[in-house]
């Protein structure tokens, strides 16, 4: 190195030093003065917090969502809170959820899941909780195509027609038999949304219980909701308090721990019996439309595991959300009688005495208003998982740096 010094003094001139000198500072100078006029991007405001545990108690009940609205009309439409040791960006307006969706997507297209989460599904093998990558743009291809595209849903036609006239033969019965007893509609739905479930995923309801061979017992349809849909969304908003303190994730948390663990080794088991089942029809030789046959044709790079997962995946998701939905809709209708008459005169001029049909639904606009309007106060998915910010980033004229956790909520 001393010698490579030595020869590069000896060719530079002398008399050149103090030039060089005078360019240095004047550009530092230049370099200061930009510095000064460049405008500095902002954070997103903060909602003050305690120490080390940040906003955590103020988000302690289950339904979170209500007081992201309540912060959002004092900051405004994007802010920071604090959870344990993690920064959370919060977005809460249209418009930069759209931003963050399409200009930025590149920036937080990285899932972030709570240790529970992580378990019941298997490390992000499924659509809604992947990270974009080739097996969520490959898998959102397949749920496409094979359950929710345009054409599948013309094949699973029957199964929902089969669902509305099992609702309508149901209430009827009920208004005839039991005319002054309270209906449980909830249960109603519950039934033929879970069999509409099934059978769009697998090929065929439930008609009697199945034997499960790793539990070494008999499981009713309704034990099998429980398993594939109750347990696991009671699962997913248990709170693991070692997920917001990283650090600690080594103090052992074994009550949590094998709760999950118990409900992702009963999901499993289950989802075991039921694919294997249906397997033994498909090599048989007999086809039904189903998410199941669709995978066994088309999805040739797919693991077992995560076949398992994106077969139950829309087990869960019909069976729950749909059904948040259809009751707030019911009760929001209750409250406001004349929202409820505006309805029924609407329906009455479309339909007449004859049933509701699909081909009815883009000629109901009032109906359309509603359910779009229930999801907006209501979203059966309020808290999605949150999202990661793997490099630094702009969102809503705010800087982002990386590292942040990001909320899409809107």
């Amino acid at each position: 190195m001393a010698h490579l010094i030595k020869a590069f003094l000896l060719q530079f001139p002398l008399q050149a030093f103090p030039i060089t000198i005078v360019l240095g500072l004047l550009l530092l100078i230049f370099l200061k003065h930009i510095h000064k006029k460049s405008p500095r991007i902002s954070s997103p405001p903060v909602v003050p917090g305690l120490p080390l545990i940040g906003n955590l108690l103020e988000l302690k009940d289950k339904k979170p969502h209500k007081t992201f609205t309540r912060w959002a009309e004092i900051y405004g439409p994007i802010y920071t809170i604090k959870t344990g040791a993690s920064t959370v960006v919060v977005l809460n307006a249209t418009d930069v959820v759209k931003e963050a969706f399409v200009t930025r997507f590149s920036s937080i297209s990285t899932r972030k899941l709570s240790n529970a989460l992580r378990i019941l599904t298997s490390d992000k093998c499924m659509v809604a909780t992947s990270d974009y990558n080739e097996f969520h743009k490959t898998t959102k291809r397949y749920l496409l195509s094979g359950l929710l595209g345009a054409n599948a849903q013309k094949r699973f036609r029957g199964h929902r027609d089969t669902m509305m006239n099992n609702m309508v033969q149901k209430l009827h019965t009920h208004a005839k038999d039991k005319p002054l007893e309270a209906l449980n509609v909830r249960k109603i739905v519950i039934n033929e949304l879970f069999g509409l479930a099934l059978k769009q995923a697998l090929g065929r309801d439930l008609e009697s219980p199945i034997y499960v061979e790793e539990l070494g017992t008999s499981l009713s349809r309704d034990d099998i909701f429980e398993v594939l849909v109750v347990d696991p969304l009671m699962g997913a908003i248990d709170v693991d308090w070692r997920d917001f303190f990283p650090y600690l994730k080594w103090i052992p948390n074994k009550s949590l721990e094998m709760k999950i663990n118990s409900m992702d080794r009963r999901r499993t088991t289950v989802m075991n019996a039921l694919i294997g089942q249906q397997k033994k029809r498909i090599a048989s030789g007999e086809v039904l439309d189903s998410f199941l046959d669709f995978l066994s044709s088309e999805g040739k790079f797919i693991s077992e595991e995560q076949l398992k997962m994106l077969i139950w995946e829309p087990i869960i998701e019909t069976s729950d959300t749909t059904l948040v939905t259809t009751e707030w809709a019911m009760y929001e209708l209750a409250k406001k009688k004349s929202c409820q008459d505006h309805l029924y005169r609407e329906i009455q001029s479309v339909c007449g005495s004859e049933k509701i049909t699909e081909e009815h639904l883009s000629k109901l606009p009032y109906l359309s208003a509603v359910f779009h309007e229930t999801l907006r106060r209501h979203s059966p998915v309020p808290i999605i998982p949150l999202r990661y910010a793997h490099e630094d980033t702009q969102l809503g004229g705010y800087h982002i740096p990386a590292g942040s956790e990001v909320n899409l909520f809107s």
